[in-house]
């Protein structure tokens, strides 16, 4: 086979795969930007509670519960201290023993070392079974909502009405409702005196934002009309009841995978129940500003993907679920193992021009300038575009900004941002392969701003 003729081989397959992924953004971009807001509900319909997971998170709760505790006056906050390191359960205390009383709506979740640091999941396993010994068996829970907060997390204040709307909460099938998320440091840029790092930290946890606001929107937008919403790890909304239908005998509706927000919302849609997203409010944390932190949260999250192909079957077996519904979620579950297939035909194509060009230049170059260069040209634009049109759409859908030019450099930033995936790819499938299946906190922007403080100090 000559080269000219796997040149064209790797590279229609690669087209291919690039033509099927502008598709499906199209198809997701449509709905995303026709939706209007919609109704809301009452929130005193229901009784809502807060579960938040921390793990060493000294440096964030105190303000997070007050946030909590100030904007959601009825609610209850139940914080679960991992058996942190640092202060994180006295910081707790003391905010429930305020103005010399004891705070009726905030309940410390004390766990202790081994049981302790397993995951994210068994912390919310915890909280789970304290607000059912809070509760009593006798207490009714068909009104009771319980939301995931990350320790950083700002949840809009408007989220409760939102939620308890018609068409969420206020339908008896609605088992879980994921909000929209935003970074709330986008314009915040991280406090280091290198200008370069400062608009590299601002850069990156900007397009963290237009990642969840845009792409991520869309996506779950389209699968309102595939019944496959799926759940996030922060501002995740669900019914007491929806829980208690998959906790089992052992009070776990949260699963040990790394992924524990889309394994729950396989758990739910498997059982029945539908679930829901709104944009119409949403939840603040922040965005990573480094690099490296940004690649072990990725990492962990394609690694989870990876865990959570073991309920295909369980997927595809469903009677709740349509087929419509078990192949969008079956293609979601195939992205960490499609990055690694594109990561090594991608480069095929150019690999082989390179090689052939430097053993006959003049041949290749008139094969090259004949025509193949219209399928290079194409085979690069298919390849940027699905990531390109973002930039625009948050340039003017999220910032209200109708600078095309700058919208067009978001897009070039996002394409190179979502490349990074291919390495965490990788990253992922050494980890599985390894048995290296453990959670790891993804440190906050002001614990490493700490640290560095505590470096120039010294």
């Amino acid at each position: 086979m000559s080269v000219k003729v796997l040149l064209a081989i790797t590279q229609a397959f690669a087209l291919t795969m690039s033509v099927a992924f502008l598709v499906y953004v199209v198809v997701i971009v449509v709905p995303y930007l026709r939706r209007k807001p919609a109704p809301v509900g009452d929130p005193a319909d229901f009784t809502w509670h807060f579960f938040v997971p921390c793990r060493d998170e000294e440096s964030v709760i105190r303000e997070t519960i007050r946030y909590l505790r100030t904007t959601f006056r009825k609610a209850h906050v139940w914080v679960v201290d991992d058996d942190s390191d640092d202060r994180t359960a006295r910081v707790v205390r003391m905010l429930w023993r305020r103005h010399g009383g004891y705070d009726p709506y905030l309940h410390l979740v004390p766990r202790v070392r081994p049981e302790a640091r397993t995951g994210k999941g068994d912390a919310l396993n915890a909280a789970y079974r304290a607000l059912n010994d809070w509760m009593g068996p006798e207490a009714t829970r068909d009104d009771v909502v319980v939301v995931v907060v990350d320790a950083d997390g700002r949840p809009a204040p408007n989220c409760l009405e939102v939620c308890a709307a018609d068409h969420l909460f206020g339908d008896a099938g609605i088992g879980a409702v994921q909000l929209d998320v935003w970074m709330s440091n986008v314009g915040t840029p991280p406090p280091t005196r290198n200008p370069v790092g400062r608009w590299f930290g601002l850069k990156l946890a900007q397009l963290q934002d237009l990642e969840f606001r845009t792409a991520i929107a869309a996506i779950q937008t389209s699968r309102g009309f595939t019944g496959t919403i799926s759940m996030g790890g922060n501002g995740q909304f669900t019914r007491l009841t929806a829980l208690d239908s998959i906790a089992g005998p052992d009070e776990q509706p949260w699963r040990g995978s790394l992924l524990e927000d889309f394994e729950l919302g396989v758990h739910l849609l498997t059982e029945g129940w539908r679930t829901g997203f709104t944009p119409d409010s949403h939840v603040a944390q922040e965005g990573l500003y480094s690099l490296r932190r940004f690649l072990v949260q990725r990492t962990r999250w394609g690694q989870g993907t990876m865990q959570c192909a073991r309920y295909l079957r369980r997927i595809w077996d469903s009677p709740h679920v349509s087929t419509l519904g078990a192949a969008e979620m079956m293609y979601y579950l195939a992205q960490p193992w499609l990055q690694l297939l594109g990561s090594l035909l991608y480069p095929i194509p150019f690999i082989l021009l390179i090689a052939s060009t430097a053993g006959d230049p003049a041949q290749m170059w008139t094969w090259f300038t004949g025509g193949a260069w219209i399928l290079f040209a194409i085979y690069g634009s298919f390849g940027l575009l699905p990531f390109l049109v973002w930039g625009p759409i948050y340039q003017l859908k999220c910032l209200r900004s109708r600078n095309v030019l700058r919208g067009i450099g978001l897009g070039f930033a996002y394409a190179a941002y979502i490349y990074t995936f291919y390495v965490t790819s990788w990253r992922a499938l050494f980890r599985l392969i390894r048995g290296r299946n453990g959670w790891a906190k993804t440190r906050r922007n002001t614990e490493q701003a700490a640290g560095a403080k505590v470096a120039l100090d010294a």
